[in-house]
């Protein structure tokens, strides 16, 4: 079954009848590594075919379909259409001539990747490593009615697929070859999995994924720039772009593990949900240095005025401060009383319901059921466009959470409504060995029902790199200096400064860590926009990644005045932040530091 992106599910309504059916053959007659866009903007010209088929032994091929009938067609020429259409008099250029001119103007583009292209000693040198074609389907049109009434001097006959040419009962393989036919020069290509995703990129720059940290997507200069096409390529894989593409309309709940992509879907959302919208769309998380990151992105997409990201807690202070709510005392309970104040303030009509027309929950792992409770009368009823992403075992806050809930107790409609994510794309595979068992026993799969939150083991993407490092020293500073080394060196080979990352459990050693790094003269990152290192306590890291990461004090944990299970969980978040790279350091023995140096071993 070929993959079709959107799913059709969600695509069924823009679709015309002839769409419809032609989508159905497309799903069931072509097999599993078939790729079929329907209705995608590509390319810096935003061009839309209707169709766009990609198969890595047969190429590219760009469909126009047209539901017309016979003797709704009044004019047709090589060049214009005027056609009766639902009552409407249309005039639009053949649909052969705009496949066409797409798939030439395409081939072009693929053409400036020299990883497209037949290597310099082949004697294609130069061009395009696969065919490309283009055609027209007609699923009101039989091929007699074609033949008869001489549409094949305007439509080139073995470009065209008919009405009987895509029923229930054709065959697989009759089927293909009408596809193939299409293709002026057919030959034998045979695309890597890479050269698939150097394609995406140069086709979809909605689905690029910027290089550094920071940026969610390529920036409108990159996109732009042609000659801006890396060695290396970043995008999203098939089921995240699947899955972006296909959220519809009402509440929608991703469960994905750490590093799956579930705040890339997140930003992806907010900029199609922010073209349409008519009131502003709200981003809550749980995290400030998260809340930060996902400001810069929106910025950077220019969505600021219609994007409003905000911590839960800071929104909170909103709420109380623009609709004049009374201001709970400082102290241990301030930011529950805040709550409380603002959900009586809903309840008393204070605060007005539906004020956003899109919300969407980063981290909803860390959030209570009242807050959902809450936020879920934030949606305008005419949009109800709600999104909540999830990970359980990035939940390190469960212990204050007294039983589970389920997300129809707090208003939430999940059921037919939920995604599973399984893999880690973030993490090399020997990060993700190590910190899965580190973790493994505060961290036993369970399964739930959709309305439920199942705690979902990480499967890795496969991708390799160093084996994380535990290294033991005398005393704290020691570790500190050692991370400053390690960091200076990586700098020296060419790591940014802003792709790196300290980590700890407690503000006090951060204090010390900042203060040797300033000695060390390494700069230190004060907010999302600073290029320097980050310094981030472990939970304040939740949500962030980079390609070197040290976990400084593990030798200090866990503490007896915390819960031992949550510090774990704690750790686990920490170490997979790293994407590449991740050192970690003790100067004391534990139960932690012994199993941290346990793992590494075993690992390498």
């Amino acid at each position: 079954m070929a993959t079709l992106i959107p799913n059709l599910n969600s695509s069924l309504g823009r679709m015309t009848n002839g769409e419809k059916r032609f989508a159905r053959r497309l799903e069931s007659l072509l097999e599993e590594d078939y790729l079929c866009w329907y209705d995608v903007t590509v390319g810096v010209k935003r061009r839309r075919p209707d169709f766009l088929i990609l198969n890595p032994h047969r190429g590219l091929l760009a469909l126009e379909v047209k539901d017309w009938k016979r003797d709704s067609i009044l004019r047709i020429d090589p060049q214009l259409v005027e056609a009766n259409f639902n009552g409407k008099l249309v005039k639009e250029p053949n649909p052969l001539l705009k496949a066409r001119d797409f798939i030439q103007v395409t081939g072009e583009a693929l053409k400036a990747d020299p990883l497209l292209c037949f290597p310099p000693d082949s004697k294609y040198a130069g061009k395009l490593c696969m065919p490309y074609g283009h055609g027209v389907v007609l699923p009101n049109i039989t091929r007699s009615v074609f033949d008869q009434s001489g549409l094949a001097e305007v439509l080139t006959s073995h470009l065209v697929i008919c009405q009987d040419e895509m029923t229930e009962s054709v065959e697989a393989e009759t089927f293909q070859q009408r596809l193939w036919q299409m293709f002026s020069q057919p030959f034998r290509c045979m695309l890597t999995l890479p050269q698939i995703d150097r394609i995406r990129w140069r086709l979809f720059p909605d689905v690029r994924i910027s290089a550094h940290q920071g940026s969610l997507f390529e920036s409108a200069t990159q996109i732009a720039d042609a000659s801006a096409l890396p060695e290396l390529v970043r995008v999203m894989d098939i089921q995240q772009e699947q899955l972006a593409r296909s959220l519809g309309e009402g509440h929608r709940v991703i469960h994905g593990v750490a590093g799956s992509g579930k705040t890339m879907i997140l930003g992806y959302r907010a900029e199609y949900l922010a073209k349409t919208a008519t009131k502003p769309i709200l981003i809550l998380c749980f995290n400030r240095a998260l809340a930060q990151k996902l400001s810069v992105w929106m910025a950077e997409k220019g969505l600021s005025q219609n994007v409003v990201v905000r911590t839960f807690h800071r929104w909170c202070q909103d709420m109380q401060t623009t609709y004049q709510l009374a201001k709970p005392p400082a102290g241990d309970g301030y930011y529950d009383a805040l709550v409380q104040t603002v959900i009586d303030g809903v309840n008393q009509k204070q605060v007005p319901a539906g004020q956003y027309s899109a919300l969407l929950v980063d981290e909803g792992h860390d959030f209570q059921p009242e807050w959902f409770r809450l936020i879920v009368q934030m949606v305008d009823p005419d949009s109800n466009a709600l999104m909540v992403l999830y990970d359980s075992a990035q939940d390190i806050y469960q212990k204050r959470r007294k039983n589970k809930f389920s997300f129809a107790s707090v208003g939430i409609q999940a059921v037919g409504r939920t995604t599973i994510l399984k893999l880690n794309y973030r993490n090399t595979a020997e990060v993700l060995a190590v910190a899965h068992a580190f973790a493994s026993e505060v961290m036993t799969p369970e399964e739930a029902s959709e309305d439920g939150t199942p705690l979902v083991s990480p499967e890795t993407a496969g991708r390799h790199g160093p084996v994380p490092e535990f290294i033991q020293l005398p005393t704290f500073n020691s570790e500190v200096r050692y991370l400053a080394d390690r960091f200076t060196g990586a700098h020296a080979d060419g790591l940014r400064w802003e792709d790196m990352a300290v980590l700890a459990y407690s503000n006090r050693h951060l204090d010390q860590i900042l203060d040797m790094f300033k000695s060390s003269n390494i700069p230190v990152k004060k907010d999302q926009t600073d290029a320097g290192v980050s310094l981030l306590t472990l939970h304040s890291s939740k949500g962030l990644e980079f390609p070197l990461v040290g976990i400084a004090g593990i030798g200090e944990l866990p503490y007896a005045s915390h819960d031992a299970a949550e510090q774990a969980r704690v750790l686990y978040v920490g170490m997979t932040r790293a994407m590449d790279q991740l050192v970690m350091t003790s100067s004391k023995e534990s139960e932690f530091s012994e199993k941290v140096r346990a793992v590494c071993s075993s690992i390498s």
